[in-house]
């Protein structure tokens, strides 16, 4: 006589919850990859009116008012300006970065950074916000 078991194990696996944590990480990383790309230091950036979004630069280039050059958050001198920024971009392919200068911040010291662009071949951005 044959005695069968009546509680079979179910070999079914449900990727029902694997789904569910899935999709709660991508929410995290999409919403802490935005927040991310924030500076540290503080600038008023000038209004432009028509914004087009660009993909961000992977260098950024921030210049305050009193004439305070920030190489991503790092401070850095005039002198230590343009060697930093040809080291940092050699051998990229698009070799581009972007200018972050507050609204009260000397003509002189945006066209400083320009320059070093200039002479160096390389595509720039200058960092504005959305006139309301």
């Amino acid at each position: 006589m044959k005695i069968q078991r009546r509680n079979k194990a179910n070999p079914e696996f449900s990727l029902a919850a694997m789904t569910d944590v899935i999709l709660l990480m991508l929410i995290f990383f999409m919403i802490t990859s935005s927040a991310a790309n924030q500076s540290a230091i503080d600038v008023k950036l000038p209004k432009a009116g028509a914004v087009e979004d660009n993909i961000p630069n992977p260098l950024t280039v921030s210049i305050k008012p009193d004439g305070s050059y920030f190489v991503d958050d790092s401070p850095v001198t005039r002198e230590q300006l343009e060697p930093l920024i040809v080291s940092k971009l050699t051998g990229q392919a698009n070799p581009s970065f972007t200018i972050r200068a507050d609204e009260n911040t000397m003509h002189k010291d945006v066209v400083f950074a320009m320059e070093i662009a200039e002479k160096n071949k390389f595509n720039i951005a200058i960092a504005t916000v959305k006139d309301k």
